[in-house]
């Protein structure tokens, strides 16, 4: 009798250790780069790669032709709704001082998925070849708060107060609860 209940435990407990079902999906499906100032960035390479089927990871690398010693960054989050609308975010910060110290809970939030992947961890100047390499967006790292969906987040960065390159990663949020 015994040896029958453990073995019901087992077959019981085991796949529920093994099989992870994660009800939400995040999925980068687009993502465009593109220089205002070709003398100062230069976009060398900005793409997604599938690595698995809901596992998409995504590899930049920017050229900085002359140090940049003020960086601010203009993040803004929209939501695909007949066309890309404005949601929620649109917020300006400076990322030489948010380098320095991190003070910003969303812009410390993205940097904490983000670090691991990239070679921005010091702080300014920057100059040369900084990536961002085969990153990809994990479930658990990903709040679980905001309506399932398709999203663009815009990063306008900024050198001495003009717009020099522009980042734009798309995705789409799904939450299976069944």
């Amino acid at each position: 009798m015994n040896e029958k209940l453990i073995i019901l435990v087992v077959l019981l407990v085991l796949p529920g250790i093994f099989y992870q079902n994660n009800a939400a999906v995040v999925k980068l499906t687009n993502a465009v780069c593109e220089s205002h100032n070709k003398s100062w960035v230069s976009i060398d390479l900005c793409r997604l790669k599938v690595v698995q089927r809901n596992k998409v990871a995504l590899n930049i690398f920017i050229t900085l032709l002359h140090p940049a010693n003020d960086i601010s960054v203009k993040i803004q989050v929209v939501k695909k709704a007949n066309g890309y609308k404005p949601w929620l975010i649109n917020y300006t910060f400076d990322g030489c001082q948010f380098m320095r110290k991190v003070n910003h809970p969303l812009v410390g939030w993205a940097w904490k998925m983000i670090k691991d992947f990239s070679t921005i961890n010091h702080t300014c100047p920057y100059s040369g070849v900084n990536s961002l390499k085969d990153f990809w967006i994990g479930p658990e790292s990903f709040p679980h708060s905001i309506p399932t969906g398709d999203y663009g987040v815009l990063l306008t960065w900024i050198f001495d107060k003009k717009p020099q390159f522009l980042t734009n990663v798309y995705f789409s949020f799904t939450e299976d609860l069944l």
